[in-house]
């Protein structure tokens, strides 16, 4: 009978926070803080957005020279919705990334209705943003890191990346950025339309929020990546 095979624990600097669990609990003794980012809704302005729903993938470039970002404070008063967790609850309820007790049909109505009225499209999930990536890796760049890890989610694969090619090809396979140092990771959940920037210093991890103009919250004890049912945003 062949031997079972067990994958050793990850390293946690290189992977997403498991769900169902305080995030910083998860991060303790690696990172000192971690922030979420909302995943920006996309606004083509210069492109026709029935693109976005063809069988061909709007690539990176594309995206960054001919949409715009659409933050969730400024969907929050195209569509009258009222916060940060009625958004995230609306973008997960259309996905059917909840649980039915969690999940709330009229907050993804109000989300498609919006999209359609304004040309909007809803951000990805499981993706770190096209969008904005460019200017995170520039920001991570400017921190004294020219090079840049890029994991799988389950941390079996990593490969060294320079973060200047990163930034000027649409090379971006993996979703787990991490320094080489272990002090900076960008992360995203696969069923979340945020990321998460963890840091072991909130100096560090203030300087790429403030340079990217990334919009979202700090994690407390409490924050959980399902933070939005959990009543756990800010």
């Amino acid at each position: 009978m062949e031997e079972r095979r067990v994958l050793p624990e990850p390293d946690r600097y290189a992977i997403c926070a498991r769900a169902d669990e305080s995030i910083k609990e998860y991060y303790k003794g690696i990172f000192e803080e971690v922030y979420i980012f909302f995943h920006p809704f996309i606004k083509p302005v210069s492109m026709d957005a029935a693109l976005f729903y063809g069988d061909e993938i709007v690539d990176k470039n594309q995206m960054i020279h001919h949409c715009e970002k659409v933050s969730w404070k400024q969907f929050m008063d195209l569509s009258g919705l009222n916060s940060y967790d009625e958004i995230d609850i609306g973008l997960r309820t259309r996905i059917l990334g909840l649980k039915k007790e969690f999940q709330d049909q009229k907050l993804a109505k109000v989300i498609d209705t919006t999209c359609e009225q304004h040309q909007l499209i809803p951000p990805d999930e499981g993706f770190l943003p096209d969008l904005i990536i460019n200017d995170l890796l520039a920001a991570i760049k400017k921190e004294s890191h020219d090079w840049i890890w890029v994991g799988d989610e389950f941390c079996t694969e990593r490969k060294l990346e320079y973060i200047d090619d990163l930034i000027s090809q649409d090379i971006l396979s993996r979703h787990n950025l991490f320094t080489h140092d272990q002090s900076i990771l960008i992360t995203t959940h696969w069923d979340s339309h945020f990321s998460m920037i963890c840091s072991d210093s909130k100096e560090k991890l203030e300087n790429i929020i403030q340079t990217c103009s990334l919009e979202g919250f700090y994690c407390d004890e409490k924050t959980e990546i399902y933070w939005s049912v959990r009543n756990g945003s800010k």
